[in-house]
């Protein structure tokens, strides 16, 4: 099976189920969310282990981060997310690694962070009252929109390196393509819904076209770093989890945050 056969066929079983728990939403996004956040911290960590993160408090911290914004907004999510602190703290004590603690401490608050801070900020948008759901799936059809314009945007006239230090892959003309996919889809969603006004429904969308790219960017430089190609091969052409959910974790805290500037939170 060639790669791109791969990605069409994980793509048609997950993006139906993803959609699916998104309409229903409450405890079913959570636990969706808390999966993809221990799945993606168990890749972080593997590719990270040299820096000996303790990797319990990063899985707590996320989980805790998720719970706190399911149950009580913005303010419980950043209490359970700074529990990661004390938690790596004593962990890290305990456990009395060879590792320094600035380094261990350091690199299992960047996970909680990346990966449970970003997700708990989708939680966030589905709690909104009343265009919760509108506003989860704009944001979500956007980056699938902007990574699959790019994508093949990139294959079939890709020219100009885009970041080649980080992603040789990526380029000039994939991202400019994801740019217009993005912003079309956004603005298409939001077209005549008691929500958004049309300038905000594109700045909304050149919002995530600029966040989503950033996030699969931040992700490269982390692998490159540590000298690793793909986070995993949970989802065989698509890599891991982590290479799935990169563009969502920057655009879901970019989406949510923007939508309290337009007072629609």
């Amino acid at each position: 099976m060639g790669p791109l056969v791969s990605r069409v066929l994980v793509a048609l079983v997950g993006v139906p189920v993803v959609l699916v728990i998104v309409w229903v939403g409450g405890w079913w996004l959570f636990a969706l969310a808390g999966v993809a956040a221990v799945l993606a911290l168990h890749e972080y960590s593997l590719m990270i282990r040299t820096l000996r993160p303790v990797i319990l408090a990063a899985y707590a911290g996320a989980i805790l981060s998720l719970l706190g914004a399911r149950l009580g907004g913005l303010d419980w999510m950043a209490a359970g997310f700074l529990a990661t602190l004390m938690l790596a703290f004593l962990l890290h004590w305990i456990a009395s690694t060879r590792q320094s603690a600035t380094v261990a401490i350091a690199s299992t608050v960047l996970g909680a962070g990346w990966v449970g801070l970003c997700l708990a900020h989708l939680v966030l948008l589905r709690e909104i009252p009343k265009d919760g759901e509108l506003a989860t799936f704009t944001v979500l059809l956007a980056v699938w929109a902007g990574d699959i314009g790019a994508f093949f945007a990139g294959r079939m006239i890709g020219r100009h390196k885009l970041a080649p230090a980080l992603s040789p892959g990526k380029t000039w003309e994939g991202f400019l393509f994801g740019t217009a996919a993005t912003i079309f889809v956004a603005f298409v969603a939001l077209y005549k819904q008691d929500f958004l006004s049309i300038p905000q429904s594109i700045l909304l969308g050149v919002v995530i076209a600029v966040a989503a790219p950033l996030g699969d960017l931040f992700e490269s430089a982390l692998k490159r770093d540590m000298q690793v190609k793909d986070s995993g091969r949970l989802l065989a052409a698509h890599g891991g989890v982590l290479d799935r959910i990169d563009s969502l974790l920057f655009a879901a805290v970019a989406s949510y945050y923007l939508l309290r500037a337009f007072n629609a939170v």
